[in-house]
């Protein structure tokens, strides 16, 4: 039996690693993780009750979602750095109590302002875990086990995704609302118990220096980036205080860059993107996270189109991420043995012919014939997530796997962020044009035939996102192998 690691280990980065913790280690990440995606799913559930429960309106209510996410996306790549400066053991520690806390307080929301403002402290707590949780679980594994470890850290992510909807129905049916958040607090103890037990502390290169002006200007660009995203949806794209918000995001990203090519110790080193495996995957990577906006319109095809009722909706809907929980770490355990490019690519590849597949849905597909088509879509980013990860944080040296993580994780939030906007649009135009005259009810409110036309126009858009990264995929390994 493997003895139990000494609480107060450390190593320095340059040291040998304890391989022999490193199920410990996972099983303190797999909880970061759980408790981070099972909360987005269950608080997306419980919007209808908020609204009626705190007595606002729904417009208002959507910030509980929106709050958490602007707070975890805007913050992840500056944590990524500071663990790079000063370890990852205590600012994941700290993610773990202070989404705790995040938990109780939201639980305990008298008003709607309240609980925004907690979802905001939850935010920086989830900043603090999702950014970091990749990078530890590198270092904490071999580089021929890397694969399947983040294939199993995938696996969890869906069932965090699945299992949020099924238990946030029964809380809020046999409980009160106050329990979707309280239910975080027993898991959030446990998790910081095993951060604190059992993920090794690191001693990273002293001497360096913060860039606070890199990481204002990259939390203001990010800020007016997705608020003009989530503005756009009701207000317009083209409305002036979504230009404006554009606008603003435009200005201070051109002034990070510039900022991060003349400090000597930058947010995001442009040195990384200087290294081809690295640029390649990060790239490919982004492009199926916007495709995958396409998520968020099944539901209203299945609802609207199809007539199902929402139990039947959820079922339908655990289908892709069933299958991409079983296929991440086979992926994972596959690109192990045989690199993860060719892996990777072939999930493009079934990722592709995937929203093909689901630009023949009608108003009229079956049940079966629905999974038969989505049952695919969650094989092949199953088979693409895991390798693609692997080889971006095995393209990076130990002392940058901080900012690495905290990249990825900005880049999952941000793709996801972009293609529900865009792909959104997408559909709403092209529902609208098969309905052949103005919806009063807005686009939800067409006919059967006119909502299932706009989801196979918006399937072609996602397949064409994934056929150039695809594309890029195929040259990078075209030029490795040469």
């Amino acid at each position: 039996m493997e003895d139990l690691p000494h609480l107060e280990s450390t190593h320095t980065l340059l040291d040998d690693v304890d391989y022999s913790r490193k199920w410990y280690v996972m099983s303190a990440i797999a909880m970061g993780i759980f408790l981070a995606t099972i909360d987005g799913s269950i608080v997306n559930v419980a919007l209808p009750t908020l609204t009626t429960a705190l007595d606002t309106s729904f417009a208002t209510v959507q910030w509980v979602v929106l709050a958490y996410l602007l707070t975890v996306t805007t913050l992840q790549a500056i944590v990524g750095r500071l663990a790079d400066m000063y370890g990852r053991k205590a600012l994941y520690n700290s993610g773990f109590v202070v989404f705790t806390i995040g938990s109780l307080l939201c639980g305990l929301s008298p008003t709607v302002g309240w609980l925004i403002a907690a979802r905001v402290l939850q935010g920086v707590g989830g900043a603090l875990t999702l950014a970091l949780g990749l990078a530890i679980v590198t270092d904490a594994f071999p580089s021929s086990e890397r694969g399947r470890a983040l294939g199993i850290a995938g696996s969890i992510v869906s069932i965090g995704i699945v299992t949020g909807p099924t238990l946030g129905g029964v809380i809020i049916e046999n409980l009160s609302w106050h329990w979707i958040f309280f239910v975080n607090v027993p898991v959030g103890i446990i998790g910081t118990y095993l951060a604190w037990r059992y993920i090794p502390r690191t001693k990273p290169p002293g001497g360096q220096t913060f860039d606070f002006a890199g990481a204002a200007t990259l939390c203001i660009f990010l800020l007016g980036l997705l608020l003009g995203l989530t503005t756009g949806q009701s207000a317009g794209f083209t409305s002036p205080q979504v230009l404006a918000l554009f606008g603003v995001a435009a200005f201070f990203l051109a002034a990070f860059v510039i900022l991060e090519q003349r400090h000597p110790q930058p947010i995001i080193p442009p040195s990384l993107f200087a290294n081809r495996t690295f640029r390649v995957n990060i790239i490919t990577g982004l492009l199926v996270f916007v495709a995958m906006g396409l998520y968020v319109l099944i539901p209203f095809y299945l609802e609207k189109a199809l007539l199902y009722g929402v139990q039947q909706v959820g079922l339908l809907l655990s289908v892709l991420p069933l299958a991409l929980g079983v296929t991440s770490p086979l992926s994972g355990v596959l690109s192990d043995r045989v690199g993860s490019r060719p892996v990777s690519v072939l999930g493009l590849a079934v990722t592709a012919g995937a929203f093909l597949l689901l630009a023949t849905l009608t108003a009229e597909t079956t049940a079966v014939g629905f999974m038969l088509r989505y049952l695919p879509l969650g094989i092949g980013v199953g088979l693409f997530q895991s390798p693609n990860n692997s080889a971006i944080m095995g393209s990076v040296t130990r002392e940058r796997l901080g900012v690495a993580s905290g990249l990825l994780a900005v880049t999952r939030s941000l793709g996801q962020t972009v293609g529900f906007a865009a792909l959104g649009a997408v559909w709403a135009a092209l529902v609208v044009r098969a309905a052949g005259d103005a919806l009063t009810g807005g686009a939800e409110s067409a006919a059967p035939p006119a909502i299932a036309a706009g989801i196979q126009g918006t399937a072609v858009v996602s397949a064409v996102l994934v056929a150039i990264a695809l594309v890029v995929a195929l040259d990078a390994w075209r030029r490795e192998r040469v």
